[in-house]
């Protein structure tokens, strides 16, 4: 394949990007100090993926109230800030472009990470699933519902992280509305049981979202702004789809349309929801027609198949995740037409460089 619809350039509001190869937010553990701040691993980290044309962050804590995983960085301290300044100089030197992606864990978080006080989320309903603690994998709790005015203070929370983010230099920022965590929490009926403005109907458990969005752009412009979603998450950080998940998505994603956002971020099923009730198989070829704004698409893909899909128009970009571990030069490895670099699973939320920056380029693996 000469012409790759993948390393084509593409303008991204008002940035332009090199090519169509995202890499997409993955949880590394790797910022193990006490104020959760990047350091030298991760300015290497992320200089040497920079030939992505898009980097989105791996999610960051917007409060010591969102976190839920261990040693995960936060963009909510001056400190944390100063750390992300070196990151995105380091990006940017290298041509590179890179968002954060915003981050509030909700019920999957534990008491451990909060002085012993239970996780917040949109209804008192324990997820029965797992949080990965500073004592290891734990059972997740019944967590508190929030208050009116809990709920306000985390909009903020979102603004100000925003607002930390264009501090330290981020292109834009990807509010993450997906994978289970918070504002996913207040879509979906089964983890949300309010009868307040906050829940109830498809538009009151979507509202949360569009007021997040609303207070990040009046201290960013909206065009800088990403959203990421996962419309079939089924069995999984303990979402559960039901007949109006994908109503809830159809809203949710048609009203987006209203904003002049930088993209919207799919995933594809994590798992096989071909037998599930109400799920969705096929994420872009449903949202695809229904979003009029850039699509980046994500979850499984090799090289062939985002191509495939970008010629086919189902999405404007193609976000990987694991091969960007393995493979910091993905981008120079398929237009080559290289092969690819396995990765280390036991290395992926370990502290350290081992499995962080030490995978070779494939010019260094040649030479040896």
């Amino acid at each position: 394949m000469n012409k790759q619809p993948l390393l084509e350039k593409l303008q991204l509001g008002p940035i332009e990007l090199n090519n169509r190869v995202v890499m997409a937010p993955m949880t590394r553990s790797r910022a193990n100090n006490p104020e959760k701040t990047p350091f030298d691993i991760h300015v290497e980290y992320y200089r040497q993926r920079a030939s992505a044309g898009l980097i989105i962050s791996e999610g960051s804590q917007i409060s010591t109230r969102a976190v839920g995983y261990i040693n995960t960085p936060g963009i909510h301290t001056a400190a944390q800030v100063e750390g992300w300044k070196k990151v995105t100089q380091a990006v940017h030197e290298e041509g590179g472009k890179i968002f954060i992606q915003l981050w509030h864990v909700g019920r999957m978080s534990h008491p451990d990470f909060h002085g012993g006080e239970l996780p917040h989320a949109p209804s008192a309903i324990n997820p029965h699933s797992k949080s990965f603690t500073p004592q290891g994998f734990k059972e997740t709790v019944t967590p508190k519902e929030m208050t009116i005015e809990e709920i306000k203070q985390t909009i903020l929370d979102y603004q100000k992280a925003a607002k930390n983010a264009m501090e330290a230099g981020f292109d834009g920022v990807e509010i993450h509305s997906s994978n289970g965590y918070l504002l996913h929490q207040f879509f979906n009926r089964t983890s949300n049981i309010r009868t307040d403005e906050y829940g109830g109907s498809i538009e009151n458990r979507a509202k949360i979202l569009f007021e997040v969005i609303d207070a990040i752009k009046e201290v960013m412009p909206e065009d800088r702004i990403g959203v990421r979603l996962n419309p079939s998450l089924h069995g999984i950080f303990g979402m559960t789809t039901d007949e109006e998940t994908i109503p809830t998505f159809d809203y949710i994603i048609e009203k987006l349309n209203d904003y002049k956002l930088s993209y919207l971020h799919l995933s594809e099923p994590f798992n096989d929801v071909s037998d599930i009730p109400h799920a969705v198989t096929q994420i872009a070829h449903r949202y695809r027609p229904v979003y009029k704004g850039t699509l980046i698409i994500n979850a499984s893909f090799d090289q062939e198949r985002g191509n495939q899909y970008i010629l086919e128009g189902l999405a404007d970009a193609v976000a990987y995740g694991k091969p960007f571990i393995s493979n910091p030069d993905l981008v120079e490895r398929f237009a080559k037409n290289a092969p690819l670099a396995d990765w280390d699973t036991d290395t992926f939320y370990t502290p350290g460089e081992k499995g962080f920056t030490d995978y070779p380029k494939l010019t260094v693996s040649k030479s040896i």
